[in-house]
């Protein structure tokens, strides 16, 4: 094989040389180069610039006298009609040996060597990089010319030689010659006018000036591999030169950013710039954006997908959304714990300037509709008992003994129409919104947070405006008497569970009301049962996270029984409240949330050979049909075991409780209720949506932040487990007790439902959610 580099200082003689090959032989004809140029050579006391210098301008007068005689003498002939396009498009037949370049996919092409046809349709070549594969002779871009026996190892060599020929000049050149002659031209023929030469490495270097050209030529013919190219007119080159500098600005421009982002991931965390310098520049905020979008599957345009696929691909990452979050990650713009759940839901994280503003007005504003109406019960000892990180606290309780030994409590709920009225800015937002977003890293209050922890919140020590629901109870549990009312009550004590628990198990003397209290959960839970309804108590679980921005946040994990003393309590309170605020609608043609949850296809006593608590809870629970709502009237709640019930104990983080309060609110006015029937059933529609959003949210981030606690426990760290149910085989659904999270593993030989048994977690990752666990022997 015989392939002729081009040597850096020869020129070329063509047989009939045009323009441009006639201005490089009489630039050879002036100097003669010898070995290799030196920059700054002199030749007869003239230096190579002003030599080089002398020949461009003979070229140009050449040019223009050039294009006055094509001027005057007309174009008749078009670009197509100099010779037989069928002689100059044809094919040469692929062999053994060929050199060729192929289109390897939609971003790359390579030169190969033919070695055998592969059927009928394919050939078997060996590329640059050594890969011998099948290729089809449709994704053949170009056969070089004259090359019979290629080596393959050449090919690299070859290939660096034809790139060393790459000077876009070179066909700005060609292009004024030709397009003064009116004259199309193959491959072959250009390299014969820059290069002087059709040989291999010329015509190759021609085709690939011609490929990667965007300006100045382009296809008027193709057959196969072969094509014949038409300079385009000078309006149109012009016209795409300046495209092509604005691609070649924006491209800069993009380098650059790439460069910035592969500095900052270099950065160590403290050195990393703030997320907010990002915003600085507008185009490189652009692509955060479609960056973040990307991560979140959320991608607006196609443009914003394209955008985030062409940083990860010049970064060497894949194209996927956990490589664009890895790369947030990396340069300090997304926490190492980033929410992605919560980003994806598009929840509202924060209240605007104007809701603020607004809700501040309505807190200076001390008018209250209700102050002739409420009653001064002050005089009340009450217990506000919620979890210790609570800041909306919307319930509180009381109770004595009357003289004929009957119990009577009080169930004291935030009023927050107090603020804020049916169709005002507030509650339009609240009603967006829908409930308020508790999650291991924040809270997203449903109304903005100077009101909903501040004026309408219970507030121990201060007078605070409810709506109290009066309840006496007959000795079976059973509702003998009740009220409703607008009050002013002043809450005594705001206990954590554990702190109320512990109250309860001291048994104080002065503390006789919160056992008058803990005797009425009692009464109530025993007659509940009597009614149909179903235990359903098993572990509640919850974490807080402390710093969530950073890489290690702190971690408190918070396990509590549903059946301890505390919780039940208020949970019996929080059903005793819903069932007489439904039986308050129903006597008085209210429209309300009614709930039921009709149980009647369940058979108890099948599961009664299950343990009582989060077993058999967990097989109930599976067997049991969702709840339903009608705001007509009550329904039965087979489940709580009671005719009815509405809620109505959490207004400020709910926004159907506040609907509820709206309506038997307008009752206590002698005003007509603000919403029909209808009107609920439309808006509860939506709120529920909002609902089934942040329930799936909550569960999603608490189960994240749970596998994050056990990726940092000691890998030597046992837990017992107890097995819910087997799921195939021996792999069983557990209930891990000290962390109160399920999960699954293989359990020993023999286990049963309800048994514990010891697990041990062999890998944890909170990103992918997956836990393995795995059994250890009991000792």
């Amino acid at each position: 094989m015989a392939v002729r580099a081009v040597a850096t200082c020869s020129f070329f003689r063509p047989p009939s040389p045009p323009l441009l090959s006639s201005a490089l032989r009489l630039f050879s004809s002036r100097f003669r180069c010898s070995g290799s140029l030196r920059h700054g050579a002199k030749i007869h006391g003239r230096s190579f610039h002003s030599v080089f210098d002398s020949v461009m301008e003979e070229l140009h007068a050449a040019r223009k006298s050039r294009h006055k005689r094509v001027s005057a003498a007309g174009s008749s002939t078009g670009l197509l009609n100099e010779e037989l396009v069928e002689d100059r498009l044809a094919n040469r037949s692929l062999q053994k040996g060929l050199l060729l370049e192929f289109k390897k996919d939609s971003d790359r092409v390579l030169l190969a060597v033919a070695q055998r046809p592969d059927g009928k349709k394919n050939w078997m070549v060996s590329d640059q990089n050594g890969v011998t594969s099948s290729i089809k002779l449709q994704q053949v871009t170009y056969i070089v010319p004259g090359i019979d026996n290629f080596d393959q190892a050449d090919i690299t060599d070859f290939a660096l030689k034809a790139q060393d020929n790459m000077d876009p000049s070179l066909l700005e050149y060609a292009w004024v010659e030709l397009l003064e002659k009116n004259k199309s031209v193959t491959v072959e023929e250009l390299a014969e006018i820059i290069f002087g030469s059709t040989e291999p490495l010329e015509s190759y270097s021609a085709h690939l000036l011609l490929s990667k050209d965007e300006v100045y030529f382009t296809v008027l013919e193709t057959k196969g591999s072969r094509s014949i190219y038409g300079p385009r007119p000078s309006r149109q080159v012009e016209e795409l030169s300046h495209k092509k500098l604005a691609k070649e600005a924006a491209e800069k421009e993009f380098q650059e950013f790439i460069e910035l982002l592969a500095s900052v991931k270099s950065m160590s965390l403290q050195d990393k710039p703030p997320k907010s310098s990002w915003t600085n520049d507008e185009n490189n905020w652009r692509r955060i954006e479609s960056l973040v979008a990307y991560a979140i599957d959320a991608c607006k345009s196609d443009e914003q997908r394209k955008t985030a696929g062409m940083i990860l691909k010049e970064l060497g990452l894949a194209k996927t959304s956990s490589s664009a979050v890895k790369l947030l990650i990396d340069i300090g713009y997304f926490p190492v714990h980033i929410n992605l759940d919560l980003l994806r839901s598009g929840i509202p994280t924060d209240h605007s300037e104007e809701i603020i503003s607004v809700a501040q007005s309505l807190l200076l504003d001390t008018s209250d509709p209700d102050k002739i109406d409420r009653k001064n019960l002050t005089e009340l000892k009450v217990y506000a008992i919620d979890v210790d990180e609570a800041d909306e606290l919307d319930d509180a309780l009381s109770a004595t003994k009357l003289q004929d030994g009957r119990i009577q409590v009080w169930i004291h709920v935030a009023d927050p129409t107090r603020y804020v009225q049916p169709g005002s800015i507030v509650d339009r937002e609240a009603m967006r919104r829908g409930t308020s977003v508790f999650l291991p890293t924040a809270t997203y209050s449903m109304f903005p947070e100077n009101l909903a922890m501040g004026g309408m919140s219970l507030r121990q020590g201060e007078l605070c405006n409810a709506v109290t629901v009066s309840v006496v109870l007959h000795n079976d549990g059973s509702i003998a008497e009740y009220s409703v009312f607008n009050s002013v009550i002043k809450p005594t004590y705001m206990l954590t569970y554990e702190s109320a628990s512990e109250l309860l198990h001291l048994n104080l003397q002065e503390e006789g009301e919160l056992r008058i209290l803990s005797e009425a959960a009692n009464l109530r839970s025993n007659w509940r049962r009597q009614q149909g309804a179903i235990e359903t108590s098993t572990l509640d679980t919850r974490i807080k996270v402390f710093n969530p921005e950073d890489p290690e946040p702190s971690l408190k994990l918070y396990v509590e029984n549903q059946a301890d003393p505390a919780m039940r309590l208020v949970f019996e309170m929080m059903i005793l409240c819903g069932e007489a605020i439904a039986t308050f609608g129903s006597q008085n043609d209210i429209p309300l949330p009614y709930r039921g949850q009709p149980q009647s296809d369940i058979n108890v006593s099948e599961f009664s050979h299950l343990p009582e608590g989060p077993v058999r809870t967990s097989a109930l629970v599976r067997v049991m049909r969702a709840a339903e709502i009608d705001f007509r009237k009550p329904a039965r709640h087979g489940v709580l075991g009671i005719p009815g019930y509405v809620q109505f104990t959490s207004p400020i983080r709910r926004y159907l409780d506040l609907l509820a309060h709206y309506q038997v609110k307008a009752f206590l006015r002698g005003e007509p209720p603000p919403f029909t029937a209808g009107k609920l059933e439309g808006i509860a529609a939506v709120i529920n949506e909002n609902v089934r959003t942040v329930r799936k949210l909550s569960n999603s981030s608490l189960r994240y932040w749970i596998l994050e606690y056990l990726r940092r426990q000691p890998k030597e760290k046992s837990y017992r487990a107890l097995v819910l149910r087997f799921l195939k085989d021996r792999i069983a659904a557990l209930l891990l007790v000290e962390v109160g999270f399920q999960a699954s593993a293989w359990v020993p030989l023999g286990s049963q439902i309800g048994d514990e048994v010891l697990v041990k977690v062999e890998e944890a990752h909170p990103r992918d959610d997956i836990l393995f666990l795995k059994e250890v022997a009991k000792e």
